[in-house]
């Protein structure tokens, strides 16, 4: 466990299935997300994820975003292998409801001096998809710098869309 200011960031627990639904089960999350995160986001698709997580219970690259102890979002990394071994891709999100109060930076900042700690990492990245300047600020405020433009990179939701890369390097 990883505290962050108001934050827990934890490992997921199957109680989190009612929480999970309600904050993922959105459109504008799953806008900025990856195809592998579906929509809608039912009931199964939480139990699915959680069940995933509990036989990795010592999985340290998934976490729950806590708050005022029920789970709000997500936060995990992705360690890349082969030459790019040194190397991690991180992602989040946090339910609408919870926009506007910082979580996202602060669990990206918590997460990302805890891969940091926890793997021999030269590098933390993230792709954002252009549509979203949010959480391209989230990036910005967590230290992270924009290191190019992705043209025509992503295809979601009938619509073909740019990205930006940003990078921390330890």
């Amino acid at each position: 466990m990883i505290n962050a200011g108001a934050l827990l960031i934890r490992p997921w627990r199957r109680s989190d299935v009612a929480a999970l639904v309600r904050h993922a089960n959105n459109r504008k999350i799953w806008l900025n997300l990856r195809d592998r995160f579906p929509h809608p986001y039912t009931a199964a698709d939480a139990q699915a994820w959680l069940e995933l997580r509990a036989k990795d219970r010592g999985d340290p690259h998934n976490f729950a975003i806590e708050f005022d102890r029920q789970a709000i979002g997500a936060i995990g990394l992705e360690l890349l292998t082969d030459v790019h071994r040194m190397t991690a891709e991180i992602g989040y999100w946090i339910g609408e409801s919870m926009w506007g109060r910082g979580f996202a930076t602060l669990a990206l900042k918590a997460v990302t001096e805890y891969a940091f700690r926890t793997f021999p990492l030269r590098r933390l990245q993230a792709t954002v998809f252009e549509w979203n300047p949010a959480s391209a600020r989230v990036l910005e405020k967590a230290g992270y710098q924009l290191e190019g433009r992705l043209r025509n990179y992503v295809f979601k939701d009938s619509r073909v869309g740019g990205a930006l890369m940003y990078a921390k390097i330890k």
